[in-house]
């Protein structure tokens, strides 16, 4: 039999009034000595699901009238037509054909051919720089690499699913994309090809020293660890529920060519591969739209469709920082999200320093982020046509699948099961997106490890000759460190959306750190160190909090009106019944509106915490200093070798020696340190 939402609705309706009935009629046959007991202020009875705690006396009698009422809903129930099947137990299952197999096998051994090629045959690479930054690379390919190191397999499945379950506000997400270019290329960039880095986080030590060097670099290092796992994990789950993919197969494939090709080729076998990669992400994602074109419905349909269901929104300008996604937190909390991605991330850095001037890394860097919109639009797009093809039967509601990111590899695969390879493209193409953001980790990764933890660090002198066997052997060791996180994550269950929100606040803390730089010549060495370390504690604080209190956001309304399946009702129901109720006291730290911001605000929040508190601890250590120095000089009387000129000014102290010359010395150029950070900064 079909059945709707608001079946579902009026039976619940019908559990709560036969719980009324049940447990007025019981309060009548057991008067008190006075009369009949009077109903107590604090019964609610028209509730679908009991308030009170389970071993109460009204649970136990709502658990009885809602099991007799289901009962009685089973007997009554029409059985299902002889040609119609349970949506939850398909007869058929579509799965990979022998031709997806060998689409996705080829494009893995193309990736493999092409670390061969660069690690055995081509010449170069034999030191660390070559091998870390290329060696002044061509335009194309880095341009396309840089693509999709902003896409995550996570966001090729979680944006459809946006689409389709909450709506299109996500949608300003590509605004802060273009907001993002004039930052990139006439702040950030600029100042990294100045002092010729090879890591971004050697400005860190430049500017305030070793220390905030350091940590820059152990906070990405700790950031790319747990999120490059993350990325290969969930999607690996998703393919494997939709499409019957082996979830460790898929995930020991992407790591073993990740790790080989990234470690023996280095960077120019990265971006060669992404390249590559890019073709084929952006293959499957033309061939899809096309064809859902035909099978799903055109444009005109597809919008006419998602608005008569309430999916079109762009302009929902709620104040309100709680709300999940509005106009502001998109776009604000977006800019700060990307801004970290873009200018403070090594992945994305390190390829626009292996271009041969800074004039290419901003046209390389400008052509990405259009290239990434393109392929964002495309995806959101793919969300609404997937909801106009199961406007009337969804699958998660039916039984199809059983979670949200599921939605676009579960329509792919059943839908074009008729036309050959078609499958295999899309998986290839998700495929190529985890690689692709594995790859740029791990090469990443060996420059920050090498340039400023070993080399800066701890001192360890490496020669330029030894420099790329270290750096292969750091990818190496970074790959079997990511690969040995993904079993650990998977046994976390929900820390997986935690482990996102972490990646945004570590990135958000460092990005204040590079601003802190920038902007703040007040700031000293102390001020950054203690005002990192302190927002970093408060933002993970308030980041794991916010998810362990968070309430799961409501979907938009679906409906099962118009499957060509049996819909067991029954079982939903049962699941509602059966599903543990959580009560959440009100009071306490817990219910402050902090944590319940909405998740874009968690990168901005940590970029302005750490420089306002960078720069509030700079000013407190630098007025301690000088009240330091006031008491030792006495003001600069008793102490002839301080002018009080020094206590005038907003310069730090420098100290000179008396000299028996009449004229004054001239100093010489070896004396004295020069910042170049702040020299730059003038410029």
């Amino acid at each position: 039999m079909f059945a709707t939402q608001d079946t579902i609705l009026k039976l619940l309706t019908l559990c709560a009034l036969a719980h009324s009935i049940t447990a007025l009629a019981l309060q009548e046959r057991s008067p008190t000595p006075g009369g009949s007991a009077p109903l107590d202020s604090s019964h609610k009875y028209l509730i679908v699901r009991g308030e009170s705690p389970s071993g109460s006396q009204e649970h136990v009698e709502f658990d009885n009238a809602a099991t007799l009422l289901l009962r009685a809903f089973k007997n009554q129930q029409i059985p299902a037509s002889g040609d119609l099947e349970e949506c939850s137990a398909p007869s058929h299952k579509a799965t990979f054909s022998g031709y997806d197999y060998v689409i996705l096998l080829g494009m893995l051994v193309i990736s493999l051919g092409i670390g061969i090629f660069y690690g055995f045959f081509q010449k170069g690479g034999s030191s660390s720089n070559e091998f870390l930054l290329g060696s002044e690379m061509n335009i194309f390919p880095v341009t396309l690499s840089l693509t999709t190191s902003f896409i995550t397999a996570i966001e090729l499945l979680g944006n459809p699913s946006e689409m389709y379950f909450q709506g299109t506000q996500f949608v300003l997400i590509v605004i802060p994309m273009v907001l993002v270019i004039p930052v990139a290329v006439k702040i950030f960039y600029p100042i990294y090809f100045k002092m010729e880095l090879t890591s971004c986080y050697e400005y860190l030590g430049i500017r305030f020293g070793k220390e905030i060097r350091i940590l820059g670099a152990v906070l990405y290092v700790i950031q790319m660890c747990f999120y490059t796992a993350v990325a290969v994990l969930a999607p690996a789950i998703a393919l494997s529920k939709a499409t019957g993919l082996d979830t460790k197969i898929a995930v020991v494939l992407i790591y073993v060519v990740c790790v080989f090709y990234s470690s023996q080729g280095g960077m120019k076998a990265v971006v060669i591969a992404d390249s590559f990669q890019a073709a084929v992400l952006a293959v499957s994602l033309v061939l899809i739209v096309g064809l859902g074109c035909f099978y799903s419905g055109n444009p005109i349909q597809v919008f006419q469709t998602a608005s008569e269901h309430n999916r079109l929104e762009f302009f929902n300008m709620d104040p309100d920082p709680t709300t999940r996604h509005t106009v502001w937190s998109v776009v604000i909390g977006g800019f700060f999200y990307w801004t970290s991605l873009f200018c403070t991330n090594q992945a994305s850095v390190q390829k626009c320093m292996s271009l041969k001037s800074l004039r290419l890394a901003k046209i390389a860097l400008g052509f990405a982020i259009i290239g990434l919109i393109a392929v964002f639009l495309l995806n959101f797009y793919t969300g609404l046509m997937v909801f106009t093809h199961y406007a009337d039967c969804d699958p998660l509601t039916a039984g199809r699948i059983s979670a949200t990111d599921q939605l676009l590899p579960y329509y792919v695969i059943n839908t074009y099961e008729h036309i050959s390879s078609v499958a295999g493209i899309f998986v290839a193409g998700i495929f190529a997106a985890s690689l692709g953001t594995v790859a740029s980790a791990l090469n990443s990764l060996s420059a920050v490890t090498c340039e400023d933890l070993l080399v800066n660090g701890m001192n360890i002198k490496i020669s330029p000759e030894k420099g790329a066997t270290y750096a292969k052997w750091m990818s190496l060791g970074f790959g079997i460190a990511s690969f040995g996180l993904v079993f650990i994550v998977e046994h976390l269950g929900g820390v997986l959306q935690a482990t996102l929100t972490l990646n945004g606040l570590i990135g958000g803390v460092t990005l204040g750190l590079f601003v802190l730089g920038i902007a703040c010549k007040q700031a000293n060495t102390k001020g950054a160190f203690y005002g990192g370390l302190l927002s970093l504690a408060l933002v993970i604080f308030v980041g794991v909090v916010a998810q362990i209190v968070s309430v799961e956001q409501p979907a938009l309304p679906t409906s099962i009106d118009q499957c060509d399946c049996h819909v067991n009702i029954t079982n939903i129901i049962g699941g509602l019944l059966t599903e543990p109720v959580e009560i959440i006291e009100e009071g306490g730290f817990t219910s402050w509106p902090i944590f319940r911001l909405s998740y874009m605000w968690y990168s901005m929040i940590g970029c302005l915490l750490t420089v306002f508190l960078g720069w509030f601890i700079s000013l407190v250590i630098d007025f301690i200093q000088r009240r330091n120095v006031l008491k030792i000089t006495g003001k600069g009387i008793d102490n002839p070798a301080v002018s009080e000129e020094i206590f005038k000014s907003d310069s730090q102290v420098q100290y000179t020696t008396t000299t028996m010359i009449a004229e004054p010395r001239q100093p010489t150029s070896d004396e004295g340190h020069v910042n170049h950070a702040i020299r730059i900064d003038d410029e």
